[in-house]
């Protein structure tokens, strides 16, 4: 079973502690970057970082749960060869615990593509068509049952841009607990309920099942991190019978949706830039494909049960 910790008095998000999330909101506000090309960081010798670029991309995601990464590289290469060097830098920042996806090829990295009718089992998942995806962090399905890990971080590396469209937006997991937390404390207490949101099973087309899924919105681990599991998606999910629950993820969706969050970023990432996060609230908009094979739209994605750490602290 996925341990849920109790929230030490003296955090920042214990929902009693008004001095220490004032401060930490203090910080956050001041820390946060304004803009998406602040969260860019080139990385010259793609993938061995330097000291000082592995530092620019620690910080960022210290104070945003994000960085996007520039190798430069714009001939949308890809191969074998490149999840490899993916999997080597995501390493570099203790990211080393990877889920193994049902999706995944012998790279053991999933390539998000539009999919073929014939392809199973992917066919019919809404990531490998041209569809748009609502907000959630990813993963979100993966928490409260035995021999699961809950999804902590990630990386995406586009390795090649739709013909229009495909942009994703993104918002910080605690950008997001901070503001609801300003409208009602109530909100936190709801959504840090053990029992807040349940995904029931799954069968997959092999028979094997997927248990049903029920945790909290937010958490807090042992490290002392604050995490997220949310989508906004209506079917195949439960909300808690609780009215105060159904107010927050009320403000939730508003706050997603209003265009009004000055740290909610839409990017569209350029081939050879990748983003490497926390786990942090995205979406995708729908998009039109290439018509020649070799132009299509391709990201790369791994998903770890552990945080974006410094390298040093990688067997901690």
């Amino acid at each position: 079973m996925t341990k849920i910790n109790p929230v030490p008095q003296d955090s920042p998000f214990h929902p009693e502690n008004a001095r220490a999330f004032a401060r930490w909101r203090e910080w956050k506000l001041a820390a946060h970057p304004r803009s998406p090309a602040d969260m860019v960081v080139p990385v010259r010798d793609f993938p061995n970082p330097t000291e000082e670029e592995s530092r620019a991309i620690l910080r960022l995601c210290e104070s945003a749960n994000m960085a996007i990464y520039d190798t430069g590289r714009r001939d949308g290469g890809d191969s074998p060869h490149l999840a490899e060097e993916l999997k080597i830098f995501a390493a570099r920042f203790g990211l080393i615990d990877r889920e193994r996806h049902r999706s995944m090829r012998d790279h053991e990295l999933v390539d998000i593509r539009v999919a073929s009718p014939e392809e199973r089992p992917r066919q019919g998942f809404i990531p490998y068509t041209t569809r748009r995806i609502l907000w959630h962090t990813d993963g979100y399905y993966k928490f409260g049952y035995e021999g699961v890990r809950p999804i902590r971080a990630m990386i995406l590396h586009c390795v090649r841009q739709a013909k229009e469209g495909g942009e994703n937006e993104l918002l910080d997991p605690e950008i997001a607990y901070l503001r609801l937390r300003e409208t009602n404390p109530d909100y936190i207490r709801a959504l840090m309920a053990p029992d807040a949101m349940t995904i029931p099973e799954f069968v997959e087309e092999d028979g094997t099942v997927r248990p049903e899924s029920k945790g909290p919105v937010f958490w807090v681990d042992d490290q002392g991190n604050l995490n997220m599991r949310y989508t906004e998606r209506s079917r195949n999910i439960v909300w808690a019978d609780d009215p105060v629950l159904r107010k927050a993820v009320d403000a939730l969706r508003a706050l997603l949706r209003s265009g009004e969050e000055p740290f909610l970023f839409r990017v569209r990432m350029r081939p050879g830039q990748g983003l490497l996060c926390n786990n942090v609230l995205h979406t995708r908009t729908a998009f039109v494909d290439h018509e020649e094979p070799e132009k299509r739209r391709v990201y790369y994605r791994g998903r770890y049960a552990n945080r974006v750490r410094a390298p040093e602290m990688a067997g901690a």
